[in-house]
């Protein structure tokens, strides 16, 4: 960073009560971030779904509170202007801040805080743009083969030059995009939002003094260090355990996609290594994943299933230790396509949860619907006015420890469901029903959730695109726990034929009264279904989340009979003997062998690597880690 002065953190120490006032006051500033952008943003993905991302930063850009991880050191690396108050500075470029965010609709907007002239810290947030130009409306093309297929890519550029609006800056990014206002909307909000951090921090400042402030920011990081340590100790072995999953497709009919992780501990430091993990996919699944954000994923992995009472921030980013072979799915070569990415992100933590329950399974979760399902409606009118709707969707959250997983719920806790009346007032479009699918979800002890069916009645003509996953591969249960369901999509026609649509697709026509039925995966169960208290089989059955027939063939209940019961339960132990760790289904080869049969689609033909993007071999990588870090950003033009 050129032309700024960095504050420098004074040793000093910071009483325990002034230490949780300051916590507590960054927590409330974190979530009123939150709050400034939905009252000021348009697009229902950030207004009503909340895909979008804040943090608050020390002065060296170490993320103090926040959800994605610290990425200002990644995003200003060749970033040659001076850094002013009142500079606003925005990127949406994956290839120029290290996969910080990881496609090109997140749109990040960074602000120095100031305090005396000198940089006390930053504040920060992401948020998902409905459409960022593109060949196609929402620029997120399944059959994109690079970034230069899927839309607008800002370098970092300040939007606002001390104070000033850069109006030709903001006059080139508008003019690329079919929603301008609402565009303009949302990126507004999200600079409102930063500001907001801005403000709250200085307020702190105000109140305790710059020193304090600082001297708080160095404390809560170094408590969490302490706290992570230990808990690393305690969760992860020192011999190597590995898993593997897969992502089903990547939408040109290549795959599966393997992902590969091992991980072991070296005293207090964690390694996480990616390598057996397939090349990249010609296809937009890649994901270009930042070591910094999944070292934020496995800091609230660990935190949330061990300790949730840690803070979550960047202090204990130094002890673990990620290893990524370039060239890989998970850090594909520039100018790879980026859009598809969510069923890679979020499958990294089947994957996670996975290697980390081969040593305690009894205290990991199974698999769940592993994707990010998109539905995305566009076309003009009868009044000639183009309209554009995008939906995140949900499924089943694994069966855990401590209870069943929850039916039709985010991955993101902090993502909510558009209202159906939302929907229908703004949109040429009639929701019929929106629903559990029974027995979707894995048998176990604890039930894995279900997934939801979503029917959407169109009445304007128009464009459907889908984005799912785990259509193909089944999410596993754990400890005998069954699979869940696998997601499928079906289009009817208003004279009542059906089409089974690929999971991933682009295009497809709609007429007035077309029905789309949208069914989502369900989770895996976790621990054996036959010890799960009949009441609570039975109860699930009279919600409607469990058919008799599944009662009875998974969880051996003969609902309203106890005695036939036990002896159904004594059956199916005996027949099936011991249970297993990890539930898959069917192997990989029997699935694609049957998957037109089941499914309805042509099975994917096995990728093959692209000739210009070799990939780093596992050994390679790991000791580029151990000899500078793992820090890394991918060649860009």
């Amino acid at each position: 960073m050129n032309g700024v002065k960095v504050a420098e953190i004074p040793k000093i120490d910071v009483d325990p009560v002034t230490l949780d006032i300051i916590e507590g006051a960054l927590k409330s500033a974190r979530f009123e971030m939150d709050a400034t952008l939905y009252r000021t943003a348009m697009s229902p993905v950030i207004r009503e779904q909340h895909d979008e991302f804040p943090m608050i930063t020390d002065p060296n850009g170490r993320m103090v509170v926040g959800q994605f991880g610290s990425y200002i050191t990644e995003m200003l690396e060749d970033f040659e202007e001076p850094i002013l108050p009142g500079d606003v500075i925005m990127t949406s470029d994956p290839y120029k801040c290290g996969g910080s965010i990881s496609h090109i609709n997140d749109w990040l907007v960074c602000l120095p805080i100031f305090w005396n002239d000198e940089v006390i810290g930053w504040s920060s947030m992401f948020g998902h743009q409905m459409d960022a130009g593109g060949p196609l409306p929402g620029s997120l093309p399944t059959g994109a083969k690079t970034v230069f297929g899927e839309g607008l890519r800002i370098p970092p550029v300040k939007l606002y030059r001390e104070g000033q609006l850069n109006t030709d800056v903001l006059d080139v990014i508008l003019n690329n995009v079919r929603m301008p206002e609402m565009n303009r909307a949302d990126l507004m909000g999200i600079v409102s939002g930063c500001r907001t951090g801005e403000r709250r921090a200085l307020d702190l400042c105000e109140r305790f003094g710059s020193d304090t402030y600082l001297a708080a920011c160095q404390a809560l990081l170094e408590r969490t260090y302490k706290a992570m340590a230990k808990l690393i100790v305690a969760a992860i072995p020192e011999d190597p355990q590995s898993f593997e999953d897969w992502i089903d497709d990547d939408g040109l009919g290549n795959g599966p996609f393997k992902m590969k992780l091992t991980i072991w501990r070296e005293g207090e430091h964690a390694y996480f290594d990616w390598s057996g993990t397939d090349p990249q996919a010609m296809g937009p699944v890649n994901f270009y994943l930042s070591e910094a954000m999944f070292k934020m994923f496995i800091g609230v992995y660990l935190i949330m299933v061990f300790d949730p009472q840690i803070l979550f921030n960047d202090g204990f980013y130094p002890l673990l230790h990620v290893v990524i072979p370039d060239g890989s799915l998970l850090h594909p070569k520039f100018p790879s396509a980026l859009g598809c990415r969510t069923h890679a992100l979020t499958r990294l933590f089947d994957v996670l949860g996975g290697a980390l329950a081969r040593k305690s399974p009894e205290h990991t979760t199974a698999a769940g619907y592993g994707t990010s399902p998109y539905m995305l409606y566009s076309g003009w009118d009868r009044g000639g006015q183009f309209y554009y709707l995008m939906e995140i969707s949900y499924g089943g959250i694994p069966g855990r420890p401590i209870g069943d997983g929850m039916d039709g719920h985010s991955w993101w806790p902090l993502f909510q469901n558009i209202p159906t009346e939302y929907l229908e007032a703004y949109y040429p479009v009639r929701i019929d029903g929106y629903t559990t699918v029974t027995d979707s979800g894995g048998a176990g002890f604890h039930r894995g959730g279900n997934g939801i069916e979503k029917r959407y009645i169109y009445l304007e003509p128009g464009e459907v695109s889908i984005h799912d996953d785990r259509w193909l591969t089944y999410p596993w249960g754990i400890l005998g726990g069954k699979t869940g369901s696998r997601s499928e999509k079906i289009l009817i026609r208003t004279d009542g034929t059906r089409e089974r649509l690929p999971s991933k697709c682009d295009e497809v026509e709609v007429a007035p009264g077309d029905m789309l039925v949208y069914r989502t995966a369900g989770g895996g169960g976790w621990k054996d279904p036959l010890d799960r208290p009949v009441e609570q089989v039975e109860a699930d059955v009279a919600k409607g989340l469990v058919s008799e027939q599944k009662a009875y063939a998974d969880y051996g209940v003969v609902v309203g009979d106890h005695g036939a019961t036990e002896r159904n339960r004594e059956h199916l132990r005996t027949e099936r003997g011991e249970v297993k760790d990890f539930d898959f289904g069917p192997d990989l080869a029997e699935i694609t062998h049957r998957a037109k049969e089941e499914t309805g689609l042509e099975p994917p033909v096995a990728p093959e690597p692209l000739p210009w993007a070799p990939m780093e071999s596992g050994e390679e990588a790991l000791r580029r880690v151990r000899a500078h870090g793992d820090r890394q950003m991918t060649g860009t033009e």
